[in-house]
């Protein structure tokens, strides 16, 4: 049996359940103490979840996973790659993806489906140690339990081929996406709510050609090709959270912007 080592627990998120736990229940403490309530009418078909260390981000990602239906049974997480370039994008062929709360099962049957299926999927090991896909994981199995799940490296790589995977995916009402992306980086507060503003109101509006008007999301690929889908499908966007990194440290200097979204 081989597993997806980890290569940021107990940095972007502690590596014992207990600790995990309390992160989750004092956020959601914090939303029951402000009235903020979950609607549980809405028909999540894909999540947009933010990725950086959860004291600065977990708060905007936890939101939109109290949104996961319960009936789900596969995860796709489709994330972009940070330490290393190349062409196209990797599902990991592992069996396992160990999280704090114990083990997810990856659906292999499904990965290789994708892989003989687009020409531009593969899988490369030495890509696998990437954190915007993992830190997704501890709150897929907080929230969803025993659903099987699939992990999507991505770098160099046309968002439309992304596109035609997302919709292949969503032919099954029993898959969830996850595509994962953080905001801008390392400007004035107010310098970063001018440009994550073009990214909210784009998703909103499911509207790729305003991305490329100041949007600088790490994840912009993976964003344009969810608004390709939810505008061919007629699908519906939902902001749920928006803040940054200075929510958390107070500092204004040197921010980062977190979204979470839910496209039903």
């Amino acid at each position: 049996m081989s597993e997806r080592k980890l290569a940021v627990s107990g940095t972007f998120y502690p590596n014992d359940k207990d600790e995990v736990a309390r992160y989750i229940e004092h956020f959601n403490q914090v939303l029951e103490k402000n009235n903020i309530t979950t609607d549980t009418t809405i028909d999540s078909k894909a999540i947009i979840v933010p990725h950086a260390g959860y004291i600065y981000s977990g708060f905007t990602a936890n939101m939109v996973y109290r949104y996961i239906p319960q009936d789900i049974k596969n995860i796709i997480v489709i994330g972009p790659s940070h330490k290393f370039a190349f062409s196209g994008a990797s599902v990991a062929l592992y069996d396992s993806y160990p999280t704090p709360f114990g083990d997810l099962v990856i659906n292999r049957k499904l990965t290789q489906k994708l892989i003989d299926k687009f020409d531009f999927l593969g899988f490369d090991d030495k890509v696998h140690c990437e954190h915007s896909t993992e830190t997704q994981f501890p709150f897929i199995k907080y929230y969803a339990g025993n659903v099987e799940v699939v992990e999507m490296v991505y770098s160099d790589c046309d968002f439309n081929n992304i596109a035609k995977v997302i919709e292949y995916l969503m032919k099954d009402e029993k898959n969830l996406v996850v595509i994962s992306s953080d905001l801008s980086h390392f400007y004035t507060l107010e310098e970063a709510k001018v440009k994550d503003s073009i990214c909210v109101e784009a998703i909103q509006k499911k509207d790729i050609k305003l991305l490329n008007e100041g949007c600088e999301a790490c994840g912009m690929i993976g964003i344009k090709a969810m608004l390709k889908v939810a505008k061919e499908l007629t699908l519906k966007t939902k902001i749920i959270d928006y803040r940054t990194s200075a929510d958390t440290s107070g500092d204004k200097s040197r921010v980062v912007g977190y979204l979470s979204a839910i496209i039903s």
